[in-house]
This record gives structure tokens, C-alpha cells and sequence, in this order.
């Protein structure tokens, strides 16, 4: 059973076929997922799945590249929701230097800001990250983030930053790059990673793992990550399953069904 720890199903890209392609996630042994929201439209989207189905969770954040947008107003309504009963963390939350919408500095401010309410409700949180990694794990460390952890979603980076993850208290999230056939870093990252901070995603509709690579994601897929890296780490694929599922079971304190 397979727990796809991001999804973005409350995106426009699924309007069309939600119920399907939650439906064929069952049927590919997915047996939890979070919905991940991240902007005025995504979030209460990610809750109102969440609601309408046991086994979906939601995450409530804001999104980097919108971090210019984010006032006052933003943060409490986070802090509201998060109590929800099927929010299971905050996120996704960070940073991004490829677009050029929200100063670095404003990033900065509003990641620190999600941070520090994540740690008054202690929830874990979902880190973005694109191009930031140094910067990022600099604001993790400063704000003593490793008292709530989370996930370092759709982990991309080289191993050389595992260490510093991991004594921050997070797990490492790969998803479908591991399973590109150029993806050198993915896959030595799934074969270094410690089997006890492992998890696996798709953050679908995006990155669609091999042979689907540059068409529509969906969380029925993740079982091909999981087989990538039972492959990579000679282990089966239902150990792969149980051990992701029982670490993201851990992570969002919920329990196995």
C-alpha cells in the first residue's frame, strides 16, 4: 500500500477527471495522499478533497513565487485552517529562485513567518525549493525547524546536502526525476538516503516519472517510483511501499488503517 505524499489534485488540470484519476490511484495500491495547497484558490480546494474522502489529507501554505502577495491576512488564514482536522501539515512553504515574481527578501520573510507558526501549532512542514538550497537550510536552521521537521519535497539536490537535512529533522521525498534515465543525483540520493526518512511522490500534474515524462501526472504513477527505487536499492517493492507509507504515517502523526 503507497502513501503519495504530494499531490496537487485541487489544480484545474484534473477538473475534467478528478473522480478517475482518484479512482485509479486506488487501484494502483495507493492507500493515503496529501493534498498540497499553496494559494488563495488551492487551499480550501485541497481541504474540501480532504473532506470528501477518508483516506486524503491536506497541507495548507504559500507558495514562494506568490510570497510578495502574502500579508497578515494570509498567515492567520493558515493558522485557521491549519487546525482543520484533516490538515496534517503546513506547505508547501520556501523558497524559489528561478522566477523573478517575489523578491528574495520578501521569500525570506514570509518562509520564516510559516515557519514560526508551524512551530506554535507543531505541525510538520513542506519545503519548496528550487535554485535556494544553501539559503534554505541556513532559515531551517536558524529558526530551529528541526523541532517540528517535515518533508524536503521532491528532493533534487546532491547528497553532499542529506547530512544537513536529515539533522534538521526531515524526511527526503523523491519523485518521478528518480526514475529519469539521466537523473544521476535522484537516484544516488534514493540509494543514500537512511530507509527510515524515506518518502515517496508524485506532485502531480507535474513531473510525470518515466515512461509518461511531459504528460499529466497523477498519483496512480507513484507506484513507478516506488519500483525505481526498490530496484535502485535492491529491496522489493512492497518494502519500499511499507516503510514510505509507515515514515509519511509517522511524519503526519496519523494512524495505519
Amino acid at each position: 500500500m503507497l502513501f503519495d505524499t504530494h499531490v496537487h489534485l485541487n489544480v484545474a488540470h484534473f477538473d475534467q477527471d478528478r473522480d478517475q484519476v482518484i479512482k485509479r490511484a486506488q487501484e494502483a495500491g495507493v492507500e493515503k495522499m496529501v493534498v498540497v495547497g499553496f494559494d488563495h484558490e488551492t487551499i480550501p480546494k485541497a481541504i474540501e478533497l480532504a473532506e470528501q474522502h477518508d483516506f486524503i489529507y491536506a497541507a495548507v501554505g504559500w507558495h514562494p513565487v506568490d510570497a510578495i502577495d502574502f500579508t497578515d491576512h494570509e498567515l492567520n488564514w493558515l493558522e485557521e485552517l491549519s487546525r482543520h482536522p484533516k490538515v496534517v501539515a503546513l506547505g508547501e512553504m520556501g523558497l524559489d529562485y528561478h522566477w523573478d515574481k517575489s523578491p528574495k527578501s520578501i521569500q525570506k520573510e514570509v518562509f520564516k513567518k510559516q515557519i514560526r507558526l508551524a512551530k506554535k501549532l507543531n505541525m510538520p512542514i513542506i519545503i519548496h525549493n528550487r535554485e535556494a538550497t544553501e539559503d534554505i537550510i541556513e532559515i531551517l536552521q536558524q529558526e530551529e525547524a528541526q523541532t517540528v521537521g517535515g518533508i524536503m519535497h521532491c528532493y533534487n539536490d546532491s547528497p553532499n546536502y542529506l547530512t544537513a537535512c536529515l539533522e534538521l529533522n526531515f524526511y527526503i521525498s523523491l519523485g518521478g526525476p528518480v526514475t529519469f534515465k539521466n537523473a544521476s543525483l535522484p537516484k544516488e540520493v534514493a540509494k543514500e538516503v537512511p530507509i527510515d526518512r524515506l518518502l515517496i511522490e508524485t506532485d502531480c500534474p507535474f513531473l510525470a516519472p518515466h515512461p509518461y515524462r511531459g504528460k499529466r501526472n497523477e498519483p496512480a504513477y507513484v507506484a513507478l517510483v516506488a519500483e525505481q527505487i526498490a530496484e535502485l536499492r535492491g529491496l522489493s517493492v512492497a518494502e519500499i511501499a511499507q516503510v514510505t507509507t509507515a515514515n509519511a504515517d509517522k511524519l503526519f502523526k496519523l494512524t495505519r488503517s
